[in-house]
């Protein structure tokens, strides 16, 4: 791609982003359903993919859940039974998508809400609301008010769509009774593609006013009811999803979320979720004053993290989150290298869930190792749920990607280093340990008595069977130096070898600049790689060298098809080398051109279309709290620096930093 075309394409990307530039901090408008890309309401469980087509979703996303694809059997994530789907007949009129007008669309991010409205055949106004509940986490509401202009007849009905890869679905509809209380109950049943699992949907219907008498026509089950001119009708269709991933009985477990649903009732389900989501927001938000599409978009990346993860969970984030089956849904480094840090420094509870996936699955991390002819754990660069490798074997990231054990290890420590958790520590010990008996088991030494690392895919994926990759080797260096930091702390053996190794291990440059491998000659690189040595690493410290790596391999990543985390580091980098101007630029391209309409999701790149790209994400909220904001990840704790503003902002807020809850303002 030309400069000029590529300018081009940034400039029509700023001009559409301005159009989308609607509602205030709180709320996402969208007006237009021209190429839409919706949100995923989630609650860390399940994600559910909004659409533009009225009362109905795209799909469900079902946290953890895996199957095999059919393509080559590696896992995939697995999409659930939508259960929120509605049809509306008015006067025997039904509600579609070229039957509507004044089509709107609103995300709250405050109230975790998708909120859209449209007229009728100038009979009626409808909204409808998406909740995938926060305080319950397999459940989920659909919310309809109906005000009509005339009198008329109402007749709605709720049904479900099986996706294409779960199988021998079948459903049923019937009234469980205990004494006074009827409850009406539909509900789907299907296995996953292999028959691994069981998933189950079931819902029911909820009325403000008099209870209807629900009827199942086929495979849907409604109600009928008159309407009277301006009065205001609202009804929900509230439920839930469950799988034998999860529990052991998915059919009667998920038959129970919308009996509870039936006791509670609609405002009290609504009035759980909210104060779950202003828990999350009190303990940890951003807020910018003066420009408000950066403070949309900052706090429209924080909702999507939030929703990805549920403390307790044991889960982690996969690169596009609840929002697609993107990556199959696999846990990536873009878990504790990009979203990790923003989490660790708002959201404690919600980053230890992520390692909590990584402790339990160490046993298999070590099976990996052993296979490979290594000590230790070799932790896989694609993860699912059985904590095997699972990158499709063509690609050579599953065998030689193999900095995502530093970079797991590297998360355990700043864990403990905010935390200060000797108890902790003490119990995830082994992890810090096999990761570091990996690395001696894993190097090559030297006629000279230094060590390299040999045959590797580094960050920088372009590169191939290197040798030496930097940032391969500078994450190996600063892990095992924290593993003898925490041996030390818990009196534990250190392993002399540990220490000789971080020592030796060699990083080359030539010219003044730091060599992305051993050989590297000015080649496109995919994404930031020597730079992450300066930050998050420790390893390069030196302001001169840093200054020279980045004005060095800025220009060397790919500007067409490289993600969006690069700019991100970027940003922290010239943020705290003082230059307010490159900062502010590359927080701007570590969202702008990956933008994408109505709502401005992320994609992975300029030039793709595969929202939510929640690495992306992180990595632009760290441009703000470890860049602008100063924050500085230190062995015991966060150092608060004095952090730059933009010239654009007012002020910069952030609130709920670290254990102690702490807010910094920069004005």
């Amino acid at each position: 791609m030309s400069r000029h075309l590529f300018s081009f394409i940034i400039l029509f990307l700023t001009s559409m982003t301005f159009a989308q530039s609607q509602g205030d901090e709180w709320n996402l408008v969208a007006t237009s359903r021209s190429n839409y890309f919706g949100v995923a309401m989630a609650n860390g469980q399940i994600g559910i993919v909004t659409d533009d087509t009225p009362l109905r979703t795209k799909e469900i996303i079902l946290n953890g859940v895996y199957d095999g694809s059919p393509e080559n059997g590696i896992s995939r994530i697995v999409r659930g039974i939508e259960f929120l789907n509605l049809k509306l007949f008015l006067d025997q009129k039904e509600v579609q998508s070229n039957t509507i007008e004044n089509w709107k669309q609103v995300v709250s991010m405050k109230n975790g809400t998708s909120t859209t409205s449209f007229t009728f055949n100038n009979s009626a106004q409808i909204t409808y609301t998406i909740i995938a509940n926060r305080a319950v986490p397999f459940s989920a509401m659909a919310i309809v008010e109906i005000i009509p202009s005339k009198d008329l007849d109402l007749k709605a009905s709720n049904y479900m769509i099986v996706p294409e890869e779960l199988k021998d679905a079948k459903n049923q509809f019937r009234v469980l009774k205990d004494n006074q209380y009827r409850m009406p109950i539909f509900s789907t049943v299907a296995k996953t593609r292999t028959g691994k699992y069981t998933v189950a949907a079931a819902t029911t219907f909820l009325f403000d006013q008099k209870v209807e008498d629900l009827q199942q026509t086929g495979n849907e089950v409604g109600f009928t009811t008159k309407l009277r001119k301006g009065q205001k009708y609202r009804f929900a269709v509230a439920g839930g999803i469950c799988t034998s991933k999860d529990v052991t009985d998915p059919v009667n477990e998920s038959e129970r979320q919308p009996i509870y649903a039936l006791q509670e009732g609609i405002d009290k389900l609504v009035s759980k979720h909210q104060k779950a989501w202003s828990v999350l927001w009190d303990s940890g938000d951003i807020q910018i004053e003066g420009d408000l599409d950066a403070q949309q978009r900052v706090r429209f990346a924080l909702f999507n993290l939030y929703s990805y993860i549920r403390s307790g969970t044991r889960q982690s984030i996969a690169p596009m989150g609840l929002s697609s089956q993107g990556y199959n849904g696999h846990i990536f480094w873009d878990t504790e290298l990009w979203m990790f840090p923003t989490l660790l420094a708002l959201q404690p509870d919600l980053a230890k869930s992520c390692l909590d996936y990584r402790s339990d699955r160490l046993e298999k991390a070590k099976q990996k190792a052993f296979i490979y002819g290594y000590k230790g754990a070799m932790y896989p660069w694609e993860s699912d749920d059985t904590g095997e490798e699972a990158t499709p074997t063509w690609a050579l990231t599953g065998i030689f990607e193999q900095h995502i054990t530093s970079d797991v290890s590297i998360a355990f420590w700043n864990y403990y280093a905010l935390t200060q958790d000797k108890v902790w520590l003490q119990k995830e010990w082994n992890v810090l340990k096999e990761t570091a008996d990996f690395w001696v088991s894993r190097v090559n030494e030297n006629a000279d008595g230094s060590f390299s690392i040999l045959n590797v895919v580094g960050a920088d994926e372009y590169a191939q069977h290197v040798d030496d990759n930097a940032f391969t080797n500078a994450a190996a260096i600063e892990s095992l130096k924290n593993t003898i930091k925490a041996a030390t702390i818990l009196n534990e053996p250190i392993d002399p070898k540990w220490k000789t190794v971080a020592e030796k291990l060699k990083i080359h440059s030539k010219d003044g600049i730091t060599q992305n491998y051993k050989g590297y000659d000015g080649q496109m690189i995919k994404q930031a790689d020597v730079n992450l040595l300066a930050y998050p690493l420790h390893v390069i410290t030196n302001k001169e060298q840093i200054e020279r790596d980045l004005a060095y391999y800025s220009e060397k990543i790919d500007k067409k098809d490289g993600p969006a985390m690069a700019s991100g580091v970027l940003s922290v980098l010239y943020a705290r080398l003082g230059n307010r101007e490159k900062a502010y630029d590359y927080f701007v391209k570590s969202y702008l051109p990956n933008s994408r309409p109505p709502f401005g999701v992320f994609s992975e790149s300029a030039n793709s279309n595969n929202p939510y790209f929640a690495t992306g994400a992180g990595a632009m909220l760290q441009a703000v709290i470890f860049g602008f904001g100063g924050v500085e990840q230190t062995d015991t704790g966060f150092r608060y620096n004095k952090g730059l503003l933009p010239k654009q902002w007012k002020s910069l807020k952030i609130i709920g930093l670290g254990t102690d809850n702490r807010t910094i303002k920069i004005n």
